[in-house]
């Protein structure tokens, strides 16, 4: 059974679209959001979803005369990562491996994402070991 604290962080496909004009378009009111979604939403409709979205921390809010002013509360990089680590563990039982191994074999991922990912790596390995030594020599 999903834990409630996981249930509430994921954000639904319609939440991302909110966050994603929250995160390139800066602070804004219901008002400045709902044409710049997708769908032809009900003004109540956008103004329901900032609020679940208030909700689950996502955003934060300012009120500007009778008006409310949402601006993202989590960057585009956390919540990203957020959703992969749930992508992975609610379909890939927690083994990124596994859903590397599923974008190579459904041709997802080819040989120059894979060069790259691997010098991404030994990047990252390289940096943790400098930091391990510079912790050693502390």
């Amino acid at each position: 059974m999903m834990g409630r604290g996981k249930a509430k962080s994921a954000l639904t496909p319609l939440e991302l679209e909110i966050m994603q004009v929250l995160w390139e378009a800066g602070p804004s009111t219901v008002h400045e959001v709902r044409p710049q979604l997708k769908a032809a939403l009900a003004y109540t409709t956008v103004q329901t979803m900032l609020n679940v979205l208030l909700r689950k921390g996502k955003v934060s809010r300012v009120q500007e005369g009778r008006a409310f002013r949402y601006r993202a509360a989590v960057n585009r990089k956390r919540a990203t990562g957020s959703a992969v680590e749930d992508l992975v563990r609610r379909m890939f039982g927690g083994s990124p491996e596994a859903l590397l191994m599923t974008m190579v074999e459904s041709r997802q991922i080819g040989k120059k994402e894979l060069e790259r990912l691997s010098e991404m790596v030994a990047k990252a390995e390289r940096e943790a070991g400098a930091q391990r030594a510079a912790r050693e020599k502390a």
